[in-house]
């Protein structure tokens, strides 16, 4: 560790500035003396944690500006929203809403909880996309105007004050955990996925895992944690449906493949009956010529 940190020094005491003030804001100037110019990690295990937590954070919030991009592109491609609850997303859109605005009037972290506002314009798009191709067209821009005076709403001190938000961001736990349950029935009622993203869900369930994490390091609030332990558990329900019905087909789509047997069955018989039928009559004989003279 010695030869290591004695060839690592001389970078470590050089980096550019805008490097060193970004590792400054993060981790502040006595975790950076001791993780990157001493690269002492032994001895300060806090230090190296709240690094891991950062870095998790910036990781996840990275992730997440692309998390449901796939979902998008499979609805829009797809032009069928088979699979996808909107009311599931419409009850974690109302969370992340709740809880972003709970986050940003706490001044907590922005690597925290970053991702919450990037999840949730991707989840608008989802949601106008799903009322559209599931033929609620009129029903999207309701959405979206109900969307707007939450915003106005959370996000005013002079309308809603920190301890009517904080029992909002109690509800918005719960929101949050119930949202996944609306999407597990339809794939159990559907008997697949549809239009499901595999990317989206897999990330979910990684980001609620590194969430509790980071949550446990740098944000002392237990709401926020509770959360994020019950979304992770509902998260690893929807990946182990992901996992059984990979390559399983709707049950709906099953169902149009079907060819009933019965009714095909007597039709073709009533067919060849009447076939049978019509070509055992004997043909009326035609009435030819007559060659007998008229006298």
């Amino acid at each position: 560790m010695d030869a290591l940190r004695s060839a690592l020094q001389p970078v470590t005491h050089n980096l550019p500035g805008p490097i060193r003030d970004i590792g400054l804001s993060l981790i502040g100037d006595s975790c950076y003396k001791k993780l990157i110019l001493d690269i002492d990690l032994e001895h300060n295990p806090e230090c190296l944690k709240l690094a891991i937590s950062k870095a998790l954070g910036i990781g996840i919030v990275a992730a997440s500006s692309i998390v449901k991009v796939p979902q998008i592109l499979k609805l829009v491609n797809s032009k069928s929203a088979s699979g996808v609850s909107f009311l599931s997303y419409l009850l974690e859109t109302s969370s992340l809403l709740t809880s972003l605005a709970y986050n940003v009037r706490n001044g907590f972290p922005f690597s925290t909880f970053g991702e919450t506002a990037l999840i949730l314009g991707q989840n608008v798009i989802i949601s106008v996309l799903v009322l559209k191709y599931s033929g609620r067209a009129g029903i999207a821009a309701l959405f979206v105007a109900a969307l707007a005076v939450g915003v106005a709403t959370l996000f005013s001190e002079q309308l809603l004050n920190m301890q009517q938000l904080s029992y909002l961001q109690a509800g918005a736990g719960v929101l949050g955990v119930a949202s996944k349950v609306p999407q597990i029935l339809a794939i159990l009622q559907e008997g697949g996925t549809g239009q499901l993203s595999a990317f989206a869900v897999f990330n979910y369930l990684a980001g609620s895992l590194s969430r509790i994490f980071t949550t446990l390091q740098e944000v002392d609030d237990k709401l926020i944690l509770y959360g994020f332990i019950a979304g992770f558990a509902l998260n690893l329900v929807l990946a182990l449906q992901m996992v059984y019905y990979w390559n399983a087909p709707l049950a709906k789509a099953r169902g149009k493949q079907k060819v009933p047997a019965g009714p095909i069955s007597a039709a073709t018989s009533s067919a060849t009956a009447t076939g049978a039928s019509t070509s055992s009559e004997p043909r009326a004989k035609s009435k030819g010529p007559t060659t007998r003279r008229r006298g």
